[in-house]
């Protein structure tokens, strides 16, 4: 009789709306946990759509595009004779859920929604979903029929429900379940559940996988049992970083560790283990039996399957291991530099630009970029063929093949030392030591030209000279002279971030990177608009503290002298030419539509919800007598790839009156990704089809197109 069984998770580098590269990642790891033997795989929390799609979740389009992407799944050869667990938004009686949908060989087992939902911190789950609240009960849902066509069922259970198999009782968990006071595992666990999944979109902060850890070891200690947690990774679009951590523990030990930062977009965990370790676990613990006795018990839904094999004498189950955490300093070397690929990758940059002060901040970005370079090498070595296709891309070099840091960093990092007036030799040296020590382009300037210039308008418009307070000037006059300096220095990097890999006769464009930390931005102690104004910051989440101890890390882990004299100093603050005098230039040919079009994208996509195919569905009504289906769709098409390129603009926002109900303020008011796929090739490819439907047909009615 078989006992042993194959249990697979993963971690997944999911990318919000990202549909054609999310089914893909999923393919890839189900492939893979079934190489190993696996008989269930779990993936992380709303992994088909990715998670942080915000209020990308208000349009019919993110479910419509979720179920297409199913029903791949389950058309898919790589799915059968397992069982998969996929997360996805799902519409139930008008209500949205984020749940869980299970799967075996082209039958729906069971859609199971979430009943705690996470709503604290940088979570905003009930801005979205409504959680299910009734416990132990099910309700049939009625399968969209592009499903029905595939499973031949018309409904399927939908709720707070386990699953039986010949040889065990799996129950889920969703991300936050795990963190609340009763969660499910425990009542699960009582009416015999004896393996839990548990689907998480969990986010990286400083020291926090000792708590994750520790709930998914303590949940198996007192009931026993085995535990699986999934987790995205990565860069999902957004300032997060997800920090995989898969495990697979049972009975308060822990079988398998995926690592909690890598440039692997998929990772997958397996671990074979024997059932009746949970049972002889459970056999003593007379107070679990004892409530076990008296618990409501679960729906259970009867899957036709086993995870065992009849002859598993000989298969060897797997090792406890002991969990290897990493030091904040080793964190915050991993984390960040993790998301900065992810966003260099995505937003098809060519590297990235940073002010070099000689100060601890802008030394520790550096050091962070430099990391980064190193991961590359290193899973290039290990023989990661997208990472190679990456930064092959990044470089635009088809054979090149990075193995030195330095030479890498050479090529992505290009930093610049803004030299004034006020400046000291000593910094200067410093940052030009770092820079020689990771290897970065580096570019040293002189600023007075230009605030003498700018001070020049003033005093020519004015009649006024402003003097520091040294030379007898007020606070106003002394604070001013201080500001034009760093905001030149904002204008000269943006400049030098979009032209000196022009001028060093190589292609594409740098991202301007921020250094303000986290204690800088809560006191404010920063000038609007000057070097924290950048493309992204990847030390704006982390204490000055933290950040001095992760710069003396990197003296001993990367040998970088240069940062001890950094840590020792005390720390010190119309477009176009006209033609023939006339105006070359309107904003309307610029942009490719007229003002009065981009109001009408504006209340479709904010206030209606639409994503691209459902707003080209609403435009081909209101325009359908001035345009012809095709001329709709290249509108709409320019218009969702112009807005999401340009949509990382919207972060720097200034706050503003609100007087119109379509304001992009990313900040507070309009909750969606700032980094896009910009090509939307799963989303064009539906109105590209419904164009050559509706030119080979006469007009029809479109509410019944699935």
């Amino acid at each position: 009789m078989g006992r042993k069984v194959t249990v697979a998770t993963c971690a997944l580098n999911q990318w919000a709306l990202d549909f054609e590269g999310n089914l893909q990642r999923i393919l890839k790891s189900i492939e893979i946990a079934k190489h190993k033997g696996a008989r269930y795989r779990l993936g992380p929390e709303l992994e088909i759509c990715g998670y942080g799609c915000w209020d990308h979740y208000y349009e019919s389009d993110t479910l419509l595009h979720s179920l297409q992407v199913l029903a791949a799944l389950l058309e898919s050869p790589v799915t059968q004779d397992i069982i998969c667990d996929v997360g996805m938004p799902v519409m139930h009686r008008n209500v949205r859920y984020n749940c869980r949908v299970i799967f075996l060989n082209r039958r729906i087992l069971l859609i199971r929604p979430k009943m705690a939902l996470a709503n604290e911190g940088n979570y905003r789950e009930l801005r979205w979903f409504t959680p299910w609240s009734r416990t132990r009960q099910t309700e049939e849902y009625f399968l969209p029929r592009m499903i029905q066509d595939l499973t031949k069922q018309e409904t399927v259970p939908f709720g707070d429900a386990v699953l039986a198999t010949w040889d065990t009782c799996i129950g889920s968990e969703i991300c936050e379940e795990l963190w609340t006071p009763h969660s499910p595992h425990v009542d699960m666990g009582l009416d015999g559940v004896e393996i839990f999944t548990n689907a998480s979109g969990s986010h990286h902060v400083l020291r926090k996988a000792h708590a994750r850890v520790d709930l998914v070891t303590m949940a198996t200690t007192k009931n026993g049992g085995i535990y699986l947690l999934a987790n995205q990774k990565g860069c999902d679009g957004d300032r997060l970083y997800y920090d995989g951590c898969a495990m697979i523990a049972m009975n308060g030990s822990v079988f398998a560790q995926g690592s909690q930062f890598s440039l692997d977009d998929v990772e997958v965990l397996t671990a074979t283990l024997d059932l009746e370790d949970v049972r002889s676990y459970r056999a003593e613990i007379s107070s679990r039996n004892l409530a076990a006795s008296r618990v409501s018990p679960y729906p259970r839904v009867k899957v036709d399957f086993a995870l065992s094999c009849h002859e598993d004498v000989l298969l060897p189950l797997s090792d406890p291991v002991e969990w290897k955490y990493h030091s904040p300093a080793e964190e915050i070397s991993l984390g960040p530099a993790c998301w900065l690929w992810d966003f260099l990758r995505r937003s098809r940059q060519a590297g990235f630009f940073l002010p070099l002060s000689g100060g601890v901040d802008s030394a520790a970005t550096a050091c962070l970029v430099y990391s980064m370079c190193r991961q590359v090498c290193e899973a290039v070595k290990n023989g990661n063929q997208e990472v190679l296709a990456d930064v092959r891309a990044i470089v635009n070099q088809t054979s090149y093949t990075p193995q030195d840091p330095r030479e890498l960093c050479g090529r992505v990092l290009t930093t610049c030392y803004m030299a004034s007036e006020n400046s000291s030799r000593e910094t200067c040296d410093r940052a030009k030591e770092l820079a020689q020590q990771v290897g970065s382009h580096h570019i040293g300037l002189n600023i007075d030209p230009a605030v003498k210039a700018v001070m020049g308008i003033f005093s020519l418009v004015t009649g006024k000279r402003p003097l520091f307070a040294v030379q007898g000037g007020s606070s106003r006059e002394n604070l001013a002279l201080q500001n034009v300096q760093a905001r030149i220095r904002m204008v000269v990097a943006y400049l030098f971030a979009q032209l000196s890999l022009w001028s060093r006769g190589t292609q594409g464009g740098l991202l301007v990177l921020g250094s303000a930390n986290v204690d800088e931005s809560l006191l404010g102690y920063l000038t609007k608009y000057d070097c924290s104004s950048a493309d992204i910051n990847p030390i704006g989440g982390i204490s000055k503290s933290d950040l001095r101890t992760f710069v003396q890390f990197c003296v001993e882990r990367f040998q970088l002298s240069a940062l001890q004299s950094i840590l020792a100093a005390p720390a010190t603050a119309e477009l176009e030419p006209l033609a023939n005098g006339q105006v070359s230039q309107t904003d309307e040919e610029d942009m490719g539509m007229t003002y009065a079009e981009l109001s009408v994208y504006g209340r479709l996509r904010k206030m209606a919800k639409t994503g691209p195919y459902s707003m080209f569905c609403r435009l081909l009504n209101m325009w359908g007598d001035t345009w012809t289906p095709r001329q709709v769709a290249d509108k709409v098409k320019r218009f969702f790839s112009k807005y999401s390129l340009n949509r990382h603009k919207m972060t720097t926002l200034t706050p503003a009156y609100h007087a119109e109900n379509y304001s992009p303020d990313d900040n507070r008011f309009d909750l969606r990704p700032f980094l896009y796929n910009t090509g939307w090739p799963w989303q064009f490819r539906c109105i590209d089809n419904q164009v050559l439907q509706l030119e080979r047909t006469e007009p029809q009615d479109l509410d019944g197109v699935d």
